[in-house]
């Protein structure tokens, strides 16, 4: 996307078209699962009691919703750009078209910063009881090095990487099949609700604002597209069941947590709930094994989004809608030194100021922004409807791009959504961070015409 809106051309060679459908699925799971839901457990509980797989289930519903509407518009427009692209293409507002391409980037900064949390106060501790700002703020820094140094995996890589994240949710799953078997576990807590001072609809709401966080992700396969061979086809098919065995990972793993602690417990722990599950269900377990399996899900969650991030904050300096300097590569290391500076820099602020429930404030900041870009996704693929394109593609079923701007939107307004105003307020935060680039970009790219007319 241009200054003006329209999208810029270069003369460039076109991306290998290397992945095929299964490589598709796994990178879709490898991306949806991580930290969401290695971290937030606990968290959820304290919002909704011992139902915690309620708030799992409603938040799939919403994201299988506007999957349909990603995989309609990523098969009429099958390139690597995303929300932005179809906002642009919808609206042809490019400050709107800014918006939300500079929330993803802020929701890549928020989930790593979430990662960082987790690393430093859950999974390191069993191997070293390290103060937990000191090295979240160390892991960020180390992994802006990398970032810097110039990191290239590719999706056979986040293959091995998934099977390591889900073989540990396997092992949660596993100890709550032996312990249900053995007799362990309170069967009637799966139904308590512990709404507190409000009532239900609020709680659940609540609990599902949070509980999102663990269910995105798939939305940057579409940035996958120009390397898909045939991505109109294998799209849908990858998609839909990569969402939907990541999903019912979640479930199982949400049922065990509860099954065998109490929410009140669980709520406690925050952070540690799942290594908490493997203690109580299976003391025999070496907890370190299942500690390590965490640390590399959250270093690869954490890597992946901050990656992400520094790229678009590059991609839109090149594209002359944010000051140019974001878009200065190193010149041996080849990658965009300012613009990884500036997410570490971002990423280091919000650990520091997140406080020790930064895994849920920045856990929920993330979902929040992603939502609202959900919101008009589903918007836009309904605006879209009338454009036609003359190759096939898959279309989503009638209504639901609305069911999801609706539910999206819902889960996104500050009074219904039961959501603190935490998130709000580090949401407003950094994008007017990124206005006031905008606004600097603006002026500077103007300097040239008032010297002129003077």
């Amino acid at each position: 996307m241009s200054e003006t809106g329209e999208p810029t051309v270069e003369s460039r060679p076109a991306l290998k078209r290397a992945i095929g459908p299964k490589l598709l699925f796994f990178f879709v799971i490898g991306d949806v699962l991580g930290t969401g839901i290695y971290a937030l457990v606990g968290s959820v509980a304290g919002q909704i009691g011992g139902a915690l797989w309620l708030p799992f289930l409603v938040a799939f519903g919403v994201a299988f919703l506007t999957a349909f509407s990603y995989l309609e518009l990523v098969g009429k427009y099958p390139r690597a750009a995303g929300a932005a692209l179809y906002t642009q293409r919808a609206f042809k507002i490019p400050f709107l078209t800014f918006l939300v391409a500079f929330a993803v980037m802020s929701s890549g900064i928020t989930a790593a910063g979430a990662a960082a949390r987790a690393f430093a106060a859950t999974y390191l501790q069993p191997f070293a009881p390290w103060p937990v700002l000191q090295v979240a703020v160390g892991f960020l820094l180390v992994l802006g090095l990398i970032n810097f140094r110039g990191v290239a995996e590719s999706v056979k890589i986040n293959m091995v990487l998934t099977g390591v994240e889900i073989s540990g949710l396997v092992i949660v799953i596993a100890i709550g099949v032996y312990a249900a078997g053995s007799g362990q576990g309170e069967p009637s807590r799966l139904l308590e609700f512990d709404t507190e001072d409000r009532n239900l609809l609020l709680s659940i709401s609540a609990a599902t604002s949070l509980a999102f966080f663990a269910m995105v992700g798939f939305e940057d396969a579409v940035n996958m597209a120009e390397e898909c061979r045939d991505p109109a086809r294998i799209f849908p098919r990858s998609l839909l069941s990569g969402l939907i065995a990541a999903a019912l990972i979640y479930e199982l793993v949400a049922l065990t947590a509860s099954l065998l602690i109490p929410a009140e417990t669980l709520s406690a722990a925050r952070s540690d709930a799942l290594l908490k599950v493997v203690a109580v269900g299976a003391p025999a377990f070496p907890l370190k094994v299942f500690a390590g399996i965490g640390l590399l899900a959250v270093i690869n969650s954490a890597l992946i989004n901050m990656m992400m991030a520094s790229r678009l904050l590059y991609g839109m300096a090149n594209e002359r809608i944010l000051p140019p300097v974001f878009g200065a590569v190193h010149p041996t290391r080849r990658t965009p030194w300012v613009s990884i500076l500036f997410t570490t820099a971002i990423a280091v602020g919000l650990v520091v100021t997140a406080g020790e429930d930064g895994v849920r404030k920045l856990g929920g900041t993330t979902a929040l922004l992603l939502l609202c870009v959900f919101t008009g996704v589903n918007i836009a693929c309904l605006v879209l409807r009338r454009e036609k394109v003359e190759h096939a593609h898959f279309r989503a079923p009638p209504g639901t791009p609305m069911l999801g701007a609706i539910f999206c939107g819902y889960l996104a307004l500050p009074v219904l959504s039961g959501r603190p105003a935490s998130d709000y307020a580090i949401s407003l935060a950094l994008l007017g961070v990124g206005i006031v680039l905008w606004g600097v970009n603006r002026w500077w790219i103007g300097r040239p015409r008032l010297a002129r007319k003077r």
